[in-house]
């Protein structure tokens, strides 16, 4: 038996047909176009998502072969999160493009909303931003006829999971999980539903919004006009939560990061919510049969984009894998530290004002020592959240799963061991959140009979932290974090 798992993200769609044994049997990807309207504004046209998704996941499915490649028997799905649409009911033509997460249009609409976030946090666990839903919904009931069309029950809203799956199921289903919910800043997290509160606050309609149902469970059928074939649909998750469960981070102090331009780090806390601060996040999450937890969540800004700035800006290094020798061929970082605050400092210190800062140069630093020091702070960045992590979210933190482009680094890896003084482990399978989504629906259709039966096949690589390395990278953070308050004060000495 095979799961096809539709991974849609903000640049493209991936397809993937997975077998029992956790083999990619078939795969397909199609990319998106950006679009830029405005400084500051970034916008998908939903209907590009939908055939580009739909052309995938045909062309995943036709291209399935080897041992086990059988034709699907479930659909999971999961996606880029906060980016919003607005449907027609009786037509399921989208009345405008997509709002992207990282669309920044209602910044001014969150300012005014100052007096309310406690109150908004409180229900929701987010910060007043916009990079969630809420604002981005309001902006659109605010166009055209839009508003007087959504009170008449006309049109349908929903995150890019509500908007494949309406369309997946010829608009019989409108649905989205807890994980997306929780992403919307409409939903509260309390008492796992729509807020009532909320919704007046941001003026949303509550029947405008999907039902939400479990991460895993089946939800409806795909129809032979879109996808050539029924399938039940039985897994939905949010990219970073799908992640999550794919690690297998199901048990309260599981966490994850995910190296990437950015980094994306959770920490489930189980039937505990975990008491704001820092600007950590909380969310839903899933335990081991796609149930809703609890989970701290927090963005590192910057991550694999500083390797990108030495390969692309200083042109130090000719390819990003050029780093982890470089790293390695010297015997500490000699008092070079790299805080790349390429776009201001996030959590912990939320320093907006914040830019990139290299200290300790000496005549004889290198290439590569700044090559050290970027994968250096990418390790001491994930420190630095996972500290208050552990501090808010109340639970114990034995180990760290990783995935994502620089995880494959050896010299990094080891490094976060060392900083963390935890395990880090590193799946053979790193497009876990594809697979996080095949788990999700493969539980809830037989694939597999159990959590246990679903990582029976994942392969790791473990990086233990080392005596010796342990201490010198414990004295080494501390200079990372004097390298941090020299960062900040240059940033806050405005006169």
């Amino acid at each position: 038996m095979t799961v096809l798992a539709i991974d849609q993200g903000t640049t493209g769609t991936t397809c993937l047909v997975i077998a029992r044994d956790g083999r990619v049997v078939g795969r397909a990807y199609r990319e998106i176009t950006q679009h830029y309207p405005a400084p500051g504004w970034v916008e998908h046209d939903a209907h590009e998502i939908l055939e580009r998704t739909l052309a995938a996941a045909r062309e995943a499915i036709a291209n399935a072969h080897g041992e086990g490649a059988d034709a699907p028997v479930t659909i999971g799905i999961t996606n880029q999160r906060e980016t919003i649409v607005l449907w027609e009911r009786a037509t399921g033509r989208a009345v405008h493009r997509a709002i992207v997460w990282q669309d920044r249009r209602t910044a001014a609409r969150c300012a005014e909303l100052a007096p309310q976030a406690t109150r908004i946090g409180e229900l929701s666990g987010l910060v007043t931003d916009p990079y969630f839903s809420a604002s981005k919904l309001e902006w659109l009931l605010a166009q055209g006829d839009n508003r007087r069309r959504a009170d008449a029950g006309e049109l349908c809203a929903g995150t890019i999971d509500s908007w494949l799956i309406w369309h997946l199921t010829g608009g019989t289903a409108h649905v989205t999980d807890h994980t997306n919910a929780s992403r919307t800043m409409l939903y509260d997290i309390n008492t796992r539903a729509w807020s009532d509160e909320l919704c007046a606050l941001f003026g949303v309609p509550a029947e405008l919004l999907p039902r939400v149902v479990p991460s895993s469970g089946r939800v409806g059928i795909s129809t032979v006009a879109t996808l050539g074939v029924e399938l039940p649909i039985a897994g939905i998750a949010g990219d970073q939560q799908a992640a999550l469960f794919g690690q297998g981070g199901w048990q309260p102090g599981d966490g994850k990061n995910t190296y990437g331009t950015g980094a994306f780090l959770l920490l489930n806390t189980g039937k505990h919510r975990a008491a704001p601060g820092s600007g950590l996040l909380t969310t839903i999450a899933c335990n081991e049969r796609g149930e809703p937890v609890f989970a701290l969540e927090a963005s590192v800004f910057i991550a694999g984009a500083a390797v990108q700035w030495l390969r692309d800006g200083l042109g130090i290094i000719a390819a990003s894998a050029e780093t982890e020798a470089m790293a390695a061929s010297l015997p500490s970082n000699e008092g070079v530290y790299f805080v790349p605050a390429l776009t201001g400092l996030g959590a912990p210190d939320w320093e907006p004002n914040a830019r990139g800062t290299i200290v300790g140069l000496t005549r004889g630093t290198t290439q590569a020592h700044l090559a050290r020091a970027a994968l250096e702070a990418m390790a001491y960045a994930t420190r630095d959240v996972l500290g208050d992590m552990r501090a808010h979210g109340n639970v114990a933190f034995d180990r760290l799963r990783v995935d994502g482009g620089a995880s494959s680094n050896d010299w990094l890896m080891q490094f976060q061991a060392d900083v963390l003084g935890v395990p880090v482990d590193r799946p053979a399978m790193v497009e876990t959140t594809a697979l996080g989504a095949a788990g999700l629906a493969g539980l809830a259709s037989g694939v597999w009979t159990s959590g246990e039966e679903f990582l029976a096949s994942r392969q790791l690589t473990r990086f233990a932290p080392t005596e010796p390395g342990a201490t010198s990278a414990a004295s080494s953070y501390a200079g990372w974090r004097r390298a941090v308050r020299a960062a900040l004060s240059w940033a806050r000495d405005l006169d």
